[in-house]
């Protein structure tokens, strides 16, 4: 098993009670207040446990004769290799997100071992069976990308209010709890030069450093006035900008606080740092109220300082949690105050919170139909009876009076560039483009890939490892940032790019083709990643016949391979796992022989 939230509470119980005694569980989260509505296997004094050993001691206690091993680690670990995973006989997987899915797709490949994976949000679920050479894999199907958002629009020219929240997430949180030393929007110097965006003065520079025998209060006044007030006034000095829209207002301390109020003391009582509250020291009780502007200035004032005295040891690593209170109240204040200077209707904590964390909020039922539907398939699979296994969805409202829907399986997608491997092309622009572009943009969240090499030819231009040279690391290292076609060998169009990641098994190619220009809205990172390889036909590459069919397919098949993007995520080390709960929705689309039946991938 894979996962011990929503789901897999759900999926453990059903298993045990069913007869299963042999099972492996694995999950890195540990349990959260906001789980206990549902994950019915913990209880309030369990908050800050690991997940899956607090769920193994409540199974026990009802089925103790079962042998249950476990892990509070990441799937994505070293120690979960091929090996590992070649030691079962079905793997079941109750994850929360799009890139660990993948990964334990890939590893049940390289095993052999079938997968019987699973999603819920809200109402709707789903049950899909995996089983090598026989159906299709997670990854057979696209994954519609997610609504993403051009740089301009968030940082100059918002319009909605999920244009200021993805600025309060991206930009002024990880600003001032983040990396400071990256260079933002936030970076505007207050200058009447036009032609003036980030300062080189080295105090300015420096502006959103703590200074010396500064207090946090006046740390977070002195960035309130920047971000909401003189950064404003910077921009509306360019009156082109603002011909055809609504001027912003500028917004600053002394002018929207009339009056201090009292504080209450926080209390946290030591459980846990994620229990500090900016609402709770300002005796705001309600998180569906919509705050004042006032309410919003102060929300903001008194998370910085917070962060700044009770997190002081987090500060410049953060980045943005759902699960964290004191990140949600920040993000939310920051998002309503940007919003009310552009005019947007400001929202409540508890729908910036929705929206900040893409939640479709959980429905326990839906949880325990598919942790049901789970255990049904994998008693085919261990009763070789995959012929009778079905890919079962729940849906909301019923179709042909049925709300249980199975399908039979679709055999594997002889274009998918995972386990018909098909090739790939990479459109860009080679002359601006870099690895470390491509790296973060493409081959990290696009492909999945976690521990990346790269060749070109017969040249290693990219690998990762704790054994890897002092030498060979800094020479990897001063590829990064170096144009493509500024290579030794130059990377344009023709070159092929081979990706591998040992610890998946995985292997593809990238088959490069320049382009000069993107569309800003629809193509907002300057890459495209497709499976057409026929696009590159107008460029007069010759492409080499395949010398043997490999996976019952050749060439000819390789033409409607579509990579979309997995929704964008807050920076985290490699491996890392982002906290979302099964109510997150990834994506809906519809397979033709079902007619409108949602699927959720």
């Amino acid at each position: 098993m894979v996962g011990a939230g929503g789901i897999g509470c759900e999926l453990l119980k059903t298993l045990v009670l069913t007869g299963f005694k042999h099972i492996h569980l694995i999950d890195m989260d540990t349990i959260e207040v906001s789980n206990l509505n549902r994950q019915f296997l913990f209880r309030k004094h369990h908050v800050g446990q690991s997940k899956a050993k607090v769920a193994r001691e409540a199974v026990l206690k009802f089925r103790p004769g079962v042998e249950i091993v476990a892990h509070h680690a990441n799937v994505k670990n070293q120690e979960f290799d091929i090996d590992f995973f070649k030691q079962f006989n079905v793997v079941l997987n109750g994850l929360d997100n799009l890139d660990a899915r993948r990964h334990v797709n890939r590893m049940c490949l390289a095993a052999g071992v079938p997968l019987v994976e699973s999603g819920t949000t809200g109402y709707l679920g789903q049950v899909t069976v995996h089983i090598k050479g026989q159906t299709e894999c997670y990854e057979c199907q696209p994954k519609p990308a997610p609504k993403s958002y051009p740089v301009c629009t968030i940082t100059s020219t918002p319009s909605k209010l999920i244009h200021c929240i993805v600025w309060a997430k991206e930009l002024a949180f990880a600003k001032l709890f983040g990396d400071k030393s990256q260079v933002s929007d936030l970076d505007v110097r207050p200058s009447s030069n036009e032609d003036s965006t980030v300062s080189n003065d080295p105090d300015e520079a420096q502006f959103f450093n703590v200074r010396t025998e500064e207090s946090s209060k006046a740390y977070a006044r002195r960035v309130f006035d920047r971000i909401f007030g003189t950064n404003i006034e910077t921009a509306l000095q360019n009156e082109d900008t603002w011909k055809s829209r609504r001027r912003p207002d500028p917004l600053f301390v002394d002018k929207v606080l009339t009056k201090e109020i009292p504080q209450v003391e926080n209390g946290v009582s030591g459980s846990t740092e994620r229990a500090i509250s900016a609402m709770t020291t300002l005796g705001l009780k309600n998180p569906q109220e919509i705050w004042s502007v006032e309410d919003n200035a102060r929300v903001f004032l008194e998370t910085v300082q917070l962060f700044l005295e009770k997190r002081s040891k987090d500060v410049g690593k953060l980045v943005f949690d759902k699960d964290d209170q004191l990140a949600v109240e920040f993000v939310t204040a920051a998002a309503n105050l940007r919003a009310h200077s552009f005019g947007i209707p400001v929202q409540s904590l508890f729908e910036a919170k929705g929206m900040a964390g893409n939640i479709i909020h959980a429905i326990a039922t839906t949880n325990a139909i598919i942790a049901g539907l789970i255990v049904l398939e994998a008693l085919k699979l261990l009763s070789n009876k995959s012929k009778e296994c079905r890919m079962t969805y729940c849906v909301e409202h019923p179709s042909r009076k049925m709300l249980l829907v199975p399908v039979e399986p679709a055999e594997p997608n002889p274009r998918c560039y995972v386990c018909s491997e098909t090739p790939l092309v990479l459109e860009l622009n080679t002359t601006t483009a870099t690895m470390k572009d491509v790296l973060e943009k493409v081959v990290t969240r696009k492909l999945g890939v976690s521990d990346p090499v790269i060749m070109h030819g017969a040249s290693l231009l990219y690998e990762t490892g704790e054994d890897l040279e002092e030498d060979m690391a800094a020479h990897y290292a001063s590829l990064l940032d170096k144009k493509f076609s500024e290579y030794p060998t130059p990377i344009t169009t023709g070159s092929v790019l081979t990706v591998e990641d040992y610890h998946q098994d995985f292997r593809c190619s990238l088959h490069v083709k320049h382009r000069e220009t993107f569309d800003e809205e629809k193509e907002p990172e300057g890459m495209v990643v497709t499976g057409d390889m026929s696009s590159l036909v107008s460029t007069d590459l010759t492409l080499q016949a395949p010398s043997k069919v490999e996976n019952g397919h050749t060439e000819e098949d390789e033409d409607d391979v579509v990579l979309v993007e997995p929704e964008p995520k807050a920076t985290t080390a490699a491996g890392s796992k982002r906290k979302l709960e099964e109510e997150e929705i990834y994506s809906v689309e519809k397979r033709p022989r079902l007619g409108e039946i949602p699927v959720l991938v």
